[in-house]
């Protein structure tokens, strides 16, 4: 009771939360990854260690990337019916590049090819889609033509290590603009 009695700062409460939420999102998957390893041990199975980890680390990367979206609008916004607009908003556009139908009709009217790479190495989902392809397909065959940009100019650890750095960056960026704004603010 007299810890409850002392005051939070900002900084504690805002990164304390955040963590807290990280955990929330993080750990449920995590945790049924962890079962379904031993569960696939258990009946037998070989198990794939360095997949596990690969998939765990990714998912670390995208869920921070996706918290620190979440709460730099939650800083921006004033209400929780705008919050969740723009985030569905974003995530829509977001959801809208991961289609290679669209990135191909991007090509067919005779954009540059490295602009659709930058279009697809700029969005996060895309970035996860293509490494988790790339654990059980290191040709990247499923991308088709675009896997020869990817496999030409980052190389599969190369890649993988981008798959990781850049979404984790990217969330860290954008929690960090949120912490600022949100300093700012009136409470």
């Amino acid at each position: 009771e007299y810890m409850l009695s002392l005051p939070v700062p900002l900084w504690a409460w805002y990164w304390g939360r955040f963590a807290g939420r990280f955990a929330v999102v993080f750990l449920p998957v995590f945790l049924a990854m962890t079962v379904a390893m031993v569960w696939g041990g258990l009946r037998g199975a070989d198990l794939p260690y360095s997949h596990f980890f690969w998939y765990t680390a990714l998912l670390v990367s995208l869920a921070f990337c996706f918290l620190g979206m979440g709460f730099l609008i939650s800083s921006v916004t004033r209400s929780p019916d705008v919050a969740q607009s723009a985030a569905f908003f974003i995530w829509l556009v977001l959801l809208m590049f991961l289609d290679l139908i669209l990135l191909g009709v991007i090509i067919q009217e005779q954009a540059p090819p490295e602009l659709v790479m930058a279009i697809a190495l700029l969005n996060p989902m895309q970035v996860f889609r293509a490494a988790a392809m790339m654990l059980f397909d290191p040709q990247l065959i499923l991308l088709g033509p675009s896997a020869y940009l990817i496999l030409d100019n980052f190389g599969n650890l190369g890649y993988m290590a981008y798959a990781l750095i850049y979404p984790a960056v990217l969330g860290g960026l954008m929690a960090w603009i949120g912490f600022r704004v949100f300093r700012k603010s009136d409470l």
